[in-house]
C-alpha cells in the first residue's frame, strides 16, 4: 500500500469507479420513480444490491448472534430510512439537486459524534459546520421559492442525509470488529426485509417500463454493492483517509449526470452552495490538531492494513481468516469513506 506517493493510475480507474457508481444513485432514483412507486424503487435496490454483494466471499464472513440487533438498527437507519426518504423526494425535485444536498452528510456526522463524544467541536470545525450549513440553505435557496411539494421535498433529502450522520457513527465500532463488508451485506439484508412490505404494497401502484426496471437494477448493483467493493479495494491499496476524497466527486456527477440525461437546470446560486458545502464538509471532518483529513465516515474506524487485507479477502474467502478484516494489530484509525446516497 502506498500512503505517500501519487495515486497510480489503477488508483484513479478505481476512484473514478466509485464515484460514478455513488453518483449516478440520484440519477437513477430519479429514472425509477418515473414509473415505479418509491417504496417499490426502494425495495428493488435493496434486492438487486444484496444480491449482488452476496456473490462477493468478504460479505458472507460470519457475524456473531450478538451483533445482529445493532446491524438490524444499522439497517434501518442507514439503508431502509434514507433509500426511501430519497425516492418519495426525487418524485419532486431533480437529481442533480438532491446530491447537491447528499453532500451535507458528512456535516451531521460530524454533529453525531460530538453529540456522542460530549465534546465541543474545535474552531475549524464549527466554522465547517456553519459554512456546510449556510451552503445547503443556499443550494435549496432558488427551489423554496417553489411548490410547497418542492420544498418538502428538499427537506426529505435533508432529513435522509441526517440519518446518514447517525448510521456512520453507529457503523463505527461494528465495522471495527467485523469488517465492513459483512456489516453492509447484513444490514442490507435487514433493511430489505423492513422495506419488503411497503415495496411490495406499492406495487399496484406503479406501471411497467424498462426504463425504470434498469435504473433500479444498475442503482443496486452499482450504487448499493458494488460501489462498497470498489472503494474497499481502493482503501485497500491507497489507504481508507485518502481513498474518501471520493466524497468531493459525488455532487459534480450528480450534476453532470443530471444536466445531460435529465435536462435539469443547475443555477449558479445552487453551484455556491455546494461549494460551501463541500468547503465546509472538509473542516467539518479535519481532525482536531489539524492533522490530516476525515472527509466522510461510511468505512469509519479502519486502518490501512485491516482495509488492505478486506480488499484482498473480497476475492480469496480464505484470506486471513484468523482475525477479522476490520481489526488491526495496532488499533483501528479514525480513517473513513464517503458518504453515499
Amino acid at each position: 500500500m502506498r500512503t505517500e506517493a501519487p495515486f497510480a493510475a489503477a488508483d484513479w480507474a478505481w476512484l473514478v469507479a466509485v464515484a460514478a457508481a455513488w453518483g449516478s444513485s440520484f440519477l437513477f432514483i430519479r429514472i425509477g420513480v418515473g414509473h415505479f412507486a418509491p417504496e417499490l424503487v426502494a425495495l428493488l435496490r435493496l434486492a438487486f444490491g444484496a444480491a449482488a454483494l452476496a456473490a462477493v466471499p468478504a460479505a458472507r464472513r460470519s457475524v456473531p448472534r450478538a451483533d445482529w440487533p445493532a446491524i438490524a438498527l444499522l439497517g434501518a437507519v442507514w439503508m431502509a430510512g434514507p433509500f426511501l426518504l430519497f425516492a418519495v423526494a426525487e418524485q419532486s425535485i431533480g437529481s442533480s439537486l438532491a446530491g447537491m444536498l447528499n453532500a451535507a452528510a458528512p456535516l451531521f456526522t460530524a454533529v453525531v459524534a460530538a453529540l456522542i463524544s460530549g465534546r465541543l467541536p474545535g474552531g475549524p470545525r464549527r466554522a465547517g459546520l456553519l459554512i456546510g450549513f449556510g451552503g445547503v440553505l443556499v443550494i435549496s435557496w432558488p427551489s423554496l421559492h417553489g411548490a410547497h411539494t418542492t420544498a418538502a421535498a428538499i427537506c426529505l433529502v435533508v432529513l435522509a442525509t441526517a440519518l446518514y450522520g447517525i448510521a456512520f457513527n453507529l457503523a463505527a465500532p461494528l465495522q471495527q470488529r467485523h469488517g465492513a463488508l459483512p456489516v453492509i451485506w447484513r444490514a442490507q439484508l435487514a433493511a430489505l426485509a423492513a422495506v419488503a412490505p411497503l415495496g411490495l404494497a406499492g406495487i399496484p401502484c406503479s406501471t411497467f417500463a424498462w426504463s425504470s426496471l434498469l435504473a433500479v437494477a444498475a442503482l443496486g448493483c452499482l450504487g448499493t454493492a458494488f460501489a462498497f467493493v470498489a472503494f474497499t479495494t481502493l482503501a485497500g491499496r491507497v489507504g481508507s483517509t485518502r481513498a474518501s476524497v471520493t466524497v468531493y466527486f459525488l455532487p459534480p456527477v450528480a450534476i453532470v449526470l443530471g444536466a445531460a440525461f435529465r435536462s435539469e437546470t443547475i443555477t449558479l446560486v445552487s453551484l455556491a452552495g455546494t461549494a460551501l458545502v463541500t468547503a465546509g464538509a472538509y473542516l467539518a471532518s479535519r481532525r482536531e490538531g489539524g492533522t490530516g483529513s476525515r472527509p466522510g465516515l461510511c468505512l469509519p474506524g479502519r486502518s490501512a492494513r485491516a482495509s488492505q487485507e478486506e480488499a484482498r479477502s473480497a476475492v480469496r474467502p480464505d484470506a486471513r481468516e484468523g482475525r477479522h478484516a476490520g481489526t488491526s494489530a495496532t488499533g483501528a484509525s479514525d480513517a473513513c469513506g464517503p458518504a453515499v446516497s
